[in-house]
């Protein structure tokens, strides 16, 4: 199955590069403070790991084609180091395109709206390419991206998915 391909996309203050496998380095250190997965579990990335998962994701489909995979790496809009990413993971649901949204800003650049822009970016940008529902998955505890999925138009639902609040909207695609 084909899959639709990332674009380069700008907000007002944000670039959001499609991802390749050269950013990896710079990425890297962004992923490396511990608190930023106090809700996610897990470990900052290695070099090699982050490499080898963006050699992956840099295809943009799952191995068994089953998913779409649309990744950022969001930076300055004037240019600068990468400060975080936005990631759609696509899916079909009967005939419905769903994008499963994530976002990530290190802990640095964090209470400056930036995850927020980044994110509606993309979701600006998705319906172009067909999606028809937005998701996101948020522990129920990290009020900071409750506050991005309900500024991007998601609203909660009662649906736990591992441990984590299933958020959901409609778009006009």
């Amino acid at each position: 199955m084909s899959w639709p391909r990332a674009d380069a996309l700008r907000s007002a203050r944000l670039s959001l590069e499609p991802l390749a496998v050269r950013h990896a380095s710079e990425m890297t250190r962004v992923l490396a403070p511990l608190v930023l997965y106090r809700f996610t579990g897990g470990e900052p990335p290695t070099y090699d790991e982050l490499e080898a998962r963006y050699r992956r994701q840099a295809r943009g489909r799952s191995d068994d084609g089953r998913a779409g995979w649309l990744n950022w790496i969001i930076r300055p809009i004037g240019g600068g180091p990468a400060i975080g990413f936005v990631q759609a993971t696509l899916t079909r649901r009967g005939v419905e395109l769903v994008a499963d949204l994530a976002w990530l800003v290190t802990v640095s650049e964090q209470g400056r709206g930036l995850a927020r822009e980044a994110g509606s970016a993309v979701v600006a940008w998705l319906p172009s390419i067909g999606v028809g529902r937005l998701q996101a998955h948020v522990h129920p505890d990290h009020t900071a991206s409750a506050r991005v999925a309900e500024r991007l138009g998601l609203a909660p639902t009662t649906t736990l998915v591992d441990g984590e609040v299933l958020w959901e909207a409609i778009t006009a695609p």
